[in-house]
Order: C-alpha cells, then sequence, then structure tokens
C-alpha cells in the first residue's frame, strides 16, 4: 500500500517561499502536486516521474514552482517563490503507481493522494 504524506504547509506573505514535502512509501511512477482553492476544481500544479528528470508544469507555476525528488529520502518536493495571494488553496501530493496514459494534469490519472495540506497567502 502506498502513502503519501503532506508536510505541513502554512502562511506567506505575497513574493515570499514556502517548501511542501511528500513523503512517499511505496514505488510510484510519477508524483504530482495538485492544489484546490474553495469553490474551485481541483488542478495540476507540477509533476515529476520517478527515475527521470522529466517535469511539468502549469502555467501560473512556470518561473515560481519547482517540483524535484530525492529518491534516497523517499520525498517530492515542492519549492513556492514568489507566492502570490491566488496561490492560496489546499494543496495534495498525487502518485501513478504505473504508467498510464492519462494526462498529468487530470485527478482521475492519479492512484494515490494524501490528505492535503494548506497554503494561505496573503497581500
Amino acid at each position: 500500500l502506498v502513502r503519501l504524506v503532506e508536510s505541513e504547509g502554512g502562511s506567506a506573505q505575497a513574493g515570499r517561499s514556502l517548501t511542501l514535502t511528500c513523503t512517499v512509501s511505496g514505488n510510484i511512477y510519477s508524483a504530482a502536486w495538485f492544489r484546490q482553492a474553495p469553490g474551485k476544481e481541483r488542478e495540476g500544479v507540477a509533476t515529476c516521474y520517478r527515475g527521470f528528470t522529466l517535469t511539468y508544469y502549469a502555467d501560473f507555476a512556470k518561473g515560481r514552482f519547482t517540483i524535484s525528488q530525492d529518491n534516497a529520502k523517499r520525498t517530492v518536493t515542492l519549492q513556492m517563490d514568489n507566492l502570490r495571494p491566488e496561490d492560496t488553496a489546499m494543496y495534495y501530493c498525487a502518485a501513478r503507481l504505473s504508467y498510464n496514459p492519462g494526462n498529468w494534469t487530470k485527478t482521475a490519472t492519479y492512484d494515490t493522494w494524501g490528505q492535503g495540506t494548506q497554503v494561505t497567502v496573503s497581500s
């Protein structure tokens, strides 16, 4: 059974940075970070593929967010810089356990999810 555990989120002022870490127990094919703001659909933020350097980002994340993985620590990290108030949301770690052709931005592509962690950005 693969479990994903996100680190505690937090609060920051606009322009500052926060780091989220997802600890993965078990083998996965890829991991992603999603977010969901109140009243909005869950959206993909970034993804990386286990054992590969391939990464993809949502347009709003490009240039500000960085996803990375540490295989030794079994973690997937989302570094968020230059935060904006509109980044306020619940952030979720998700994992694909094996290959499937699903689009990385779609929630149905993923087999397992973390419990979510709140990020709040004030202006």
